[in-house]
């Protein structure tokens, strides 16, 4: 068996296509459960962020498990096979580790080396747990992904040096608010991105600064954190309507500043024509578009702030200067790939490591069988040199065993030459059976609280 990894992102997408694809946490969950229950799968995670929603499995089979996520997507988003194929990526066993080391990093990410990626991450490995859709295969890879993950964002410079979401998004709001020390500004939301959001605005000197969340608790526990406000969900509309610049990211699957609400807002606030902008970081989006016929509003959304991001990107790299986020990025990347290497040289060893054991007991079955028809045939044999005999028998197999035991180790971790399943080859070769190597490879998982070989078919193998 081995991992699969099935999605569509900002980077194979166009927004509009991920919007329609857009999975609450229950839509997630039930994504999760239809491509569990189906065959060829034995283990799945589903992430759904506002620039992706990915699939990860524990694969029986390669194109059965491809097919299996397929369908279920087809039947959880309501798209069609033709509106996905073209733009679904899979990323298989070596490839797939890599990717999700990457992703834990955000290398991956719209605005490279966020860190918010993270938290989404470990929300989708607790759901996963709690339903128990977990095993030995994934659970340690994404637990180790977070590892990897944490140490991307404490051992190098990618925090410094990578610009946010948030970031890109007042950049374009100074323009209309050249001030950002004097407006008042809210925020609609209290999950990860809204953390980024309000700690971004305190440091860029907004001081007037109310959360509103639908859990009014959550609201709270954010704003105590940055010295801000909470509000109530039902005072949303008096909100908006006497802010001056409003960041939204809440999750919901429908729009929750409409155009009409917005402008009897401002009308009874006595604002309508005052300056104001509308950052929406949410997808599906939290704002429609519609606000931008409203007299002195503003609306950027996602698609305007990676275009920003990359705009900006592409400026620092007119002189052909290497920038600081590129020796960040590479930082990160070397980080990842002696990661990768190290994980996949300790699960090949954890797979041989039943093996040797049942060969191991299957050596000492047979060294007791020979003592016990060599008591049969010298019932009378003294005791010490029975003992003997023992000990000559037992250090002539292990000698026999013991070069081919430290071969099949050096071939499986590859320091010979290209690795290979030589776990299956030395239960044919020595006649192990089946059953006492599953015996010896079921350790209990490890549930805390809380690449590379390209793939073997093309990313449209959801067809």
């Amino acid at each position: 068996m081995s991992v699969l990894v099935v999605g569509l992102s900002h980077h194979t997408a166009p927004l509009e296509l991920l919007e329609r694809a857009a999975l609450g946490a229950e839509g997630a969950r039930d994504l999760a459960a239809r491509v569990h229950a189906r065959e060829h799968v034995a283990e799945s995670l589903v992430l759904a962020t506002c620039n992706r929603l990915e699939v990860v499995v524990e694969a029986e089979t390669f194109h059965g498990a491809v097919s299996a996520v397929g369908e279920a997507l087809c039947e959880v988003t309501g798209l069609t096979r033709d509106d996905l194929s073209s733009h679904l990526y899979v990323h298989y066993d070596e490839r797939a580790v890599a990717h999700l080391f990457e992703l834990a990093c955000g290398l991956d990410s719209l605005a490279v080396g966020e860190s918010q990626i993270l938290g989404q991450l470990r929300d989708a490995l607790a759901a996963a747990q709690q339903d128990g859709r977990l095993g030995a295969s994934l659970n340690p890879l994404l637990q180790q992904a977070l590892r990897v993950g944490k140490r991307a964002h404490s051992e190098t410079a990618i925090d410094h040096v990578s610009r946010s979401l948030v970031s890109a998004g007042l950049d374009l709001a100074r323009g209309v608010l050249p001030d950002l020390g004097r407006v008042k500004a809210v925020v609609v939301g209290a999950g990860a991105m809204s953390g980024l959001a309000v700690a971004t605005l305190a440091r860029a000197g907004v001081s007037d600064l109310t959360i509103v969340n639908r859990t009014r608790e959550k609201a709270d526990r954010l704003a105590e954190q940055h010295g801000a406000r909470a509000g109530d969900w039902v005072d949303l509309p008096r909100l908006v309507g006497t802010a001056d610049l409003v960041l939204t990211c809440t999750g919901a699957l429908g729009h929750v500043v409409e155009a009409d609400l917005l402008a009897r807002a401002r009308t009874e606030q006595g604002r309508s024509g005052a300056p104001m902008v509308l950052l929406d970081l949410a997808l599906p989006r939290d704002v429609a578009p519609e606000v931008t016929s409203l007299a002195g509003v503003h609306l950027w959304g996602l698609a305007e702030l990676r275009d920003e991001i990359e705009a900006t990107e592409r400026a620092s790299r007119t002189d052909g200067r290497r920038t600081a986020q590129d020796d960040a990025v590479d930082a990160v990347r070397g980080l990842v790939g002696a990661e990768v290497a190290g994980f996949l040289a300790e699960r090949r060893a954890a797979r041989l490591g039943p093996t040797l054991a049942a060969l191991r007991a299957q050596a000492a079955r047979v060294v007791d069988a020979e003592m016990a028809r060599l008591d049969q045939r010298v019932p009378h044999l003294p005791d010490d040199e029975r003992v003997e005999v023992r000990r000559t028998v037992q250090r002539v197999v292990d000698k026999l065993l013991h070069t081919p035991t430290v071969r099949v180790k050096e071939l499986q971790r590859g320091e010979v030459r290209e690795p290979g399943d030589y776990a299956t080859a030395l239960r044919e070769l020595f006649d192990l059976d089946p059953h006492d190597v599953a015996a010896a490879q079921a350790p209990p998982l490890d549930v805390p609280g809380v690449a590379a070989v390209s793939d073997p078919a093309p990313a449209g193998g959801a067809r």
